[in-house]
């Protein structure tokens, strides 16, 4: 009965299109979840638990799931590479309107944006065993980076100070406690930045090794991830 139906839905248009083309159906269907499950792998199981910015895990999962289709359906239509050194420059150059995006978050944005296209691209010259193997290797490489050879990430926050008698020379250990106990992260050191006399305030940009614990001060009004352009 199945089969039947499908046959008959195979052999009906509308507006010229096919409604159903079982094949292909069933390609795209598979091939997109083997692409999302690749790259849930990569920003969740790999990027989250040491950023745990729940922000970017949304926005990875969907830009990989919107570039996909994209160049799935698109690539039937015969664009093929040129669309997608196209696509690939334009989503490689986003940038919110919100914050800057950390330099961290771009390459996991690239590695999703590159996973996305192979997945989407790969035609019958690409065996499924290299296809395999080029999604697991880009996993390896961004697990062995993550968690083996960069076992401490140095990450910065820009903090406006408003006790600006502790910059002077002979306070720093009285600086570096103050900080620490205030945002609760154990600093490895410390930059003057700008300093404003007529608010007695100065900011500094404090550099520390990331933890579990840390999570809970990104999003805070008074420190940023990236705050070079002010510093």
């Amino acid at each position: 009965m199945a089969s039947f139906i499908t046959a008959i839905l195979a052999n009906t248009q509308l507006f010229g299109i096919d409604l159903i083309e079982s094949v292909d159906f069933i390609e795209l269907a598979a091939r997109f979840l083997f692409n999302m499950l690749v790259v849930i792998i990569g920003v969740r199981y790999l990027y989250y638990p040491v950023a745990k910015r729940k922000d970017y895990l949304f926005t990875y999962i969907i830009l990989s799931a919107v570039i996909f289709l994209l160049c799935f359906l698109l690539e039937n239509v015969k664009l093929q590479l040129g669309f997608a050194l196209g696509l690939f420059a334009i989503f490689g150059i986003i940038r919110y309107r919100t914050d800057a995006i950390p330099i961290k978050e771009m390459t996991y944005l690239f590695l999703v944006i590159g996973i996305s296209v192979i997945n989407a691209l790969a035609n019958k010259k690409v065996s499924y065993a290299e296809l395999l193997f080029t999604n697991l290797i880009l996993l390896l490489v961004a697990y062995l980076l993550e968690h083996v050879f960069l076992l401490k990430h140095e990450s910065t926050k820009t903090v406006l100070y408003e006790k600006i008698d502790m910059i002077k020379a002979g306070k720093r250990e009285l600086l570096m406690a103050d900080l620490e106990e205030r945002t609760g992260l154990k600093i490895n050191r410390i930059e003057i930045g700008r300093i404003n006399f007529l608010r007695d305030t100065v900011r500094i940009k404090i550099y520390y090794y990331e933890t579990d614990q840390e999570a809970i001060f990104h999003g805070d009004d008074y420190v940023s991830h990236d705050d070079s352009d002010n510093f």
